[in-house]
């Protein structure tokens, strides 16, 4: 496995390790289901934006109950791996909850990302409050028009031409 793909108790103790030498921690987190052009150039962007990028990944059950039982694609550990893979990425955690409250609570990070498909107003009640209570910045990085893991899946599934 990726030792970029940690558990909880791991994530804590780089947190720590990165806050005693001064880093600046970003965190988002998302399904990350059928990794496509949007998701790397939104992560590349929450990268920029400080020294470590942390990615809390909704866990299969919560993919499922998120986004219907057709979901998700891949599975957990599958997107995992081809998250951590990226160079923009540095650590990984699995989360099974629906929400990131405990993801946020474990990170604590500098600024927590989210993309432009939210608001401040349409992002979780509890996750706002939790980020609230660790005086974390939100910063919202533009959706990037066209890219979509539903939009993908209909692609595939549309009948097309043979190409000779």
């Amino acid at each position: 496995m990726n030792p970029k793909i940690v558990g909880f108790e791991e994530l804590s103790d780089r947190r720590e390790k990165l806050r005693d030498a001064g880093k600046k921690l970003v965190a988002t987190n998302g399904c990350f289901d059928l990794l496509h052009v949007g998701h790397v150039r939104y992560l590349q962007a929450a990268r920029a934006l400080g020294d470590f990028l942390a990615i809390g990944l909704n866990a299969d059950s919560s993919v499922r109950e998120l986004k219907g039982t057709r979901r998700p694609i891949m599975t957990q550990d599958d997107r995992a791996e081809l998250l951590a893979a990226l160079q923009c990425v540095d650590l990984v955690t699995i989360f099974p909850q629906l929400r990131a409250t405990q993801f946020i609570a474990a990170v604590r990070p500098a600024i927590y990302v989210k993309g432009g498909d939210y608001t401040s107003e349409t992002l979780d009640e509890e996750e706002r409050a939790a980020l609230k209570e660790i005086g974390a910045e939100i910063r919202l990085i533009p959706f990037e028009a066209g890219y979509s893991t539903s939009r993908l899946i209909e692609q595939i599934c549309k009948p097309r031409p043979q190409i000779r």
